[in-house]
């Protein structure tokens, strides 16, 4: 196997260290305690060359100056990369399995009030109803309904459903009707 040297300059602590070195003093630290975090050995090979890399590219910089061992610098930047990673995944935790384990009560929405719906619907007008059902519910384009009702343009199809709207709103505003007053 061949050894990749590498420098540490001069400025730090005057010793030149390989990546086999560092593998053997640093790798075993970072693997424990990416272990004790519940990573894997997998995980722990990654975390480990990502910190290897970020420690050359900071030997190359010409001001980096290295006050401890190589090995401490390295395992230090592992257990900063694997608690970042950590806290990351450990905010997106899949809520798969504990969504299907809760059960909604069948009481717990409130059950809407229909008549009390239907009878502000009806102040409007048949056709003022008719029209919101064929656009609301049945989903039907402004062309459809422009043909439906013998409107003469899209747009009036559309002014007539805006002035619909309107008018119910109106009665809701007069009655001071509130939304909790459609549930029962």
């Amino acid at each position: 196997m061949e050894t990749v040297e590498f420098g540490i300059r001069k400025k730090t602590l005057g010793t030149t260290v390989s990546f086999d070195e560092l593998y053997k003093e640093a790798f075993p630290p970072v693997a424990s305690f990416v272990s004790k975090m519940s990573g894997s050995f997998q995980d722990a090979k990654d975390i480990f060359h990502d910190a290897l890399v970020i420690f050359h590219e900071k030997t190359e910089d010409e001001s980096f100056v290295l006050s401890t061992s190589a090995e401490a610098y390295v395992v230090g930047i592992a257990k900063h990369l694997w608690l970042k990673k950590f806290k990351r995944s450990k905010l997106t935790i899949s809520l798969d399995a504990v969504e299907a384990s809760i059960v909604i009560p069948e009481d717990y929405y409130p059950t809407i009030n229909t008549n009390r719906l239907l009878q502000l619907l009806e102040v409007a007008g048949k056709k003022c109803l008719d029209l919101l059902h064929s656009f609301y519910h049945e989903k039907l384009s402004a062309e459809e309904i422009k043909n439906r009702f013998g409107f003469k343009t899209e747009h009036s199809a559309s002014v007539q459903k805006y002035k619909c709207i309107e008018k119910i709103r109106e009665t809701v505003q007069q009655k001071v009707i509130n939304y909790e007053n459609f549930f029962e």
